[in-house]
């Protein structure tokens, strides 16, 4: 009699997983299609890549040389991070003549709007900004592959099936 209770035990957690497993596909292809019916209206979301590699585009790095720079109005320093600019140093010049470490700009950036730090002239239009914010708030909601949150579901049942074997 035990070892039918036990039996009947594992067919229903088994059950159990196996429609959870199906569940979870169902949300998932129903989101893969509202996301894709969502997108045709508004554009497809930027990557934070594609949004560095825009940055880099209207704004090329270059190298800091003391000797190349107006003396007239320039900071030796990043605005950013408050450091001195050091020769060799990675470097963005702005339409706006500002200047900033490359990664410090960056970083900015990617966090705030795409203004310059000082002036708040817009470094890319809006409509770029606008598509990496929704990357931004999509990747917020969860980091991981759908794959790998089916994986870790079902490795969570097998531990918990475990537990009764």
């Amino acid at each position: 009699m035990a070892a039918l209770s036990q039996l009947l035990a594992h067919i229903y957690t088994m059950t159990l997983v196996f429609f959870t497993i199906l569940i979870l596909e169902l949300v998932i292809f129903v989101r893969s299609i509202t996301d894709t019916i969502s997108d045709s209206g508004r554009g497809r979301p930027i990557t934070t890549k594609q949004y560095l590699k825009l940055i880099d585009e209207k704004n090329p790095v270059s190298r800091f040389k003391t000797a190349s720079i107006n003396p007239a109005g320039f900071s030796d320093t990043c605005a950013v991070c408050l450091s001195a600019f050091e020769d060799g140093e990675q470097v963005r010049k702005l339409k706006c003549k500002h200047i900033f470490h490359k990664d410090c700009l960056d970083t900015w950036l990617q966090q705030d709007s795409a203004t310059c730090p000082l002036c708040r002239n817009k470094v890319l239009p809006e409509e770029i900004v606008v598509k990496f914010r929704q990357h931004r708030n999509q990747q917020t909601e969860y980091e991981g592959s759908d794959e790998e949150l089916i994986f870790l579901l079902s490795a969570l049942h097998g531990n918990y099936i475990r537990r009764f074997l």
